[in-house]
């Protein structure tokens, strides 16, 4: 029987954010529908991780992070939880990003927007105070822009610079009147809404439920599954 995947959000107060988890996670299930998903919450929404834990009555599971980088939560909160709920730390997913599949879907995501396949890209990060995950933003602008054939400024929405405002600023003060803004992140909310208010010209949506962002969830539990000792899925 295969391991329970348990995807891990960061959480939001925001009733929009919850949505595009829980929209994301219908499309995971539609896409391998003999698996049991099921989602917990490391703040501001329900169920926690430890109620989510909890709930699985003595399935081990694979816990899948929703998150964009390997920052404070994949390194510490998560393996904590873990053993917590003595768990092996192999049942811990890698972060999602960075990937090709994430470029996928930045890439539709600023096409939505009309974006032009010429206008030079700013990617709009959270940010961290991590340097691990400040590295991933850079690695996932690198990858964007293979993606694209076009390079792409790394920008992060808080504790660390440029900000995309700034990212902005500056290539229009070098000629490129008309900047898109690639929102790298997983859901609407504070942050998308501070990405949303630079001067670009076209930002894109939050990747939210895009099938690339679904597919690679289930690659991330596929490795891990892989890993403990299950034979992955056909």
């Amino acid at each position: 029987m295969a391991p329970v995947l348990l995807a891990v959000s960061h959480g939001s107060r925001d009733p929009a954010a919850v949505t595009a988890t829980r929209a994301l996670l219908r499309r995971v299930r539609s896409l391998r529908p003999e698996l049991t998903v099921r989602c917990g919450f490391l703040d501001l929404a329900r169920p926690s991780l430890a109620e989510a834990l909890a709930r699985l009555s003595g399935a081990r599971p694979i816990l899948v992070p929703l998150l964009l980088g390997t920052g404070y939560h994949v390194r510490v909160d998560l393996p904590a939880a873990l053993a917590a709920a003595d768990l092996p730390p192999g049942h811990l997913a890698p972060a999602l990003g960075p990937h090709p599949l994430l470029a996928e879907a930045l890439a539709d995501r600023l096409t939505e927007a009309g974006a032009p396949a010429d206008a030079p890209v700013v990617l709009a990060g959270a940010g961290s105070s991590d340097p691990t995950a400040l590295a991933d933003t850079d690695r996932m602008a690198a990858l964007l822009a293979v993606r694209l054939g076009r390079p792409v400024t790394p920008a992060h929405l808080s504790a660390a610079t440029p900000t995309p405002h700034q990212a902005v600023a500056a290539l229009r003060a070098t000629g490129h009147p008309a900047v898109a803004v690639a929102t790298y992140l997983l859901s609407p909310g504070f942050f998308a809404r501070r990405a949303a208010t630079t001067p670009a010209r076209w930002t894109g949506a939050p990747l939210a439920a895009h099938p690339a962002v679904a597919r690679l969830i289930l690659h991330r539990y596929d490795q891990a599954r892989a890993a403990t000792g299950f034979l992955t899925a056909a």
